[in-house]
């Protein structure tokens, strides 16, 4: 496809009141700027520009995986027109089939599909704008048409006159522009008006100006689409309509949601028949859900599969795990990188998991720590119970058997086997192997000592 995409991201956003630029500020855990450009790179173009400014360091950091990126620099912010100007220069202009699509980096929910029709409809002699019907055009550029219907400019509300102020056409700022056009309108670009910049959009008087060029427009009514965000307010509110949206998504495979206003979805998810999610659930990463899982309120889930009938109880946090078929997590259990729970396992409340295999059927019902480890089938691991798996320096491995006991309260300093059948003594602070069918008792003698009396107070 004969296309560039130029991304404006060059302004700090000032009433963001943030140190951080305004392009990388997050909607559904990725940034406006990432979103951007994931409808972009949807579009294979030859090359995708942005045009950064302030902190311009700091996001091309943030996306230095990518390294096709052409990045070009605005030092000083003079307008739209004057940003496009600093990406012209990497824009091949001598293929008179190449088009020019200008996006924006704050504006990050226009769909992949719209922008596609909209580049569909563009060729070397057509500027193609995408317009919007609100009916609160207050501080937007408006479209001008003729008589007849077609376009002959876009205004500023800043520049606008009265009469002008009552449309309710507005420009959006994403257009589709011939390369070679674009070259020459742009060198004749002025700053005579209300702000002193250079304005992209007065390129389409200059192309209503050229009689070999013709104007199209593509009017959509959805806002949210190119709603751009200027400070945390309208940040939050996109956010909500970007939730409401994979919301519905949800809903329509099936999913049933207690309160769908209520849940997070801040990266993508994968949802089998018959899950059910309660409130302010919090799904991050890449996240599959089974048929038949049941998610708990206040559960967070980061870059981990759940298999089919698991129940993932109130209050969980699992990050990088893999939960097996009919498991049971929680209440209030944290699950880390490197876990697997296999089928039928339970981990309870307040229990902590870390690279750590548990077979199936195995249980840690509460309050336990399970770091660096390999659990085998229907082992029982008591409240209390810690693999102390770190001495300082590295860590170490717990292996434990089939069918093994853990009392309560018992410490297993790695490196240690468990081997299968093995039974560990309440309180016991184990640190050499246990071979199979034996009972390990480590801990102190009990005294009782007899006329004992409790200190006093002097």
């Amino acid at each position: 496809m004969n296309l560039d995409i130029v991304i404006l991201a060059a302004g700090r956003g000032t009433r963001m009141n943030s140190n951080i630029p305004k392009v990388l500020h997050q909607i559904g855990g990725d940034s406006m700027l990432g979103h951007v450009l994931n409808a972009a790179r949807k579009l294979e173009s030859e090359k995708i520009h942005i045009v950064v400014g302030y902190a311009a360091q700091q996001i091309k950091t943030e996306f230095s995986s990518d390294k096709e990126l052409q990045w070009a620099l605005q030092e000083e912010q003079l307008g739209t027109g004057h940003a496009v100007m600093q990406a012209m220069p990497n824009i091949d202009i001598s293929k008179p089939e190449k088009r020019v699509l200008v996006l924006y980096g704050d504006v990050p929910l226009t769909n992949f599909s719209t922008l596609r029709k909209l580049v569909q409809q563009a060729s070397e002699n057509t500027l193609c704008i995408l317009t919007l019907l609100t009916e609160n055009p207050k501080g937007l550029g408006r479209i001008v048409r003729d008589d007849s219907g077609e376009i002959t400019a876009i205004v500023e509300e800043k520049d606008a006159n009265d009469e002008q102020k009552k449309i309710n056409e507005i420009n959006t700022g994403i257009m589709v522009i011939p390369a070679t056009k674009l070259n020459t309108w742009l060198n004749s670009l002025g700053n005579n008006n209300a702000q002193g910049e250079y304005y992209l959009t007065d390129v389409v008087a200059m192309a209503a100006a050229d009689d070999e060029c013709t104007i199209c427009a593509m009017v959509i009514d959805d806002e949210n689409e190119v709603q751009g965000v200027n400070d945390k307010a309208q940040l939050a509110g996109l956010e909500r309509q970007y939730q409401m949206k994979k919301a519905e998504q949800l809903l329509e495979a099936g999913v049933l949601l207690r309160d769908p206003s209520r849940i997070d979805i801040r990266g993508e998810i994968e949802t089998g028949s018959d899950v059910e999610i309660d409130i302010n659930a919090i799904f991050e990463g890449h996240v599959t859900l089974g048929n038949g899982v049941k998610i708990g309120p206040n559960v967070v889930i980061k870059d981990s599969k759940i298999g089919d009938n698991a129940n993932i109880l109130q209050g969980t946090n699992i990050d990088g795990a893999e939960i097996g078929e009919g498991a049971s997590v929680g209440p209030y259990a944290r699950i880390r990188p490197g876990t697997i729970l296999k089928e039928n396992t339970k981990i309870g409340n307040f229990v902590e998991t870390k690279n750590a295999i548990i077979g199936k059927g195995s249980k840690a019902s509460h309050l336990a720590y399970i770091g660096d480890a390999v659990v085998g089938e229907n082992v029982n691991i008591g409240a209390g119970t810690i693999f102390c798996n770190y001495d300082g320096v590295n860590k170490h491995k717990t292996i434990i058997g089939d069918n093994v006991f853990v009392g309560s309260n018992s410490v297993l300093v790695a490196p240690v086997t468990l081997a299968d059948n093995t039974f560990i003594a309440a309180g016991s602070s184990i640190n050499c192997d246990v071979p199979a069918d034996s009972l390990a008792v480590a801990r102190g003698k009990q005294r009782n000592i007899t006329g004992w009396k409790r200190p006093t107070k002097k």
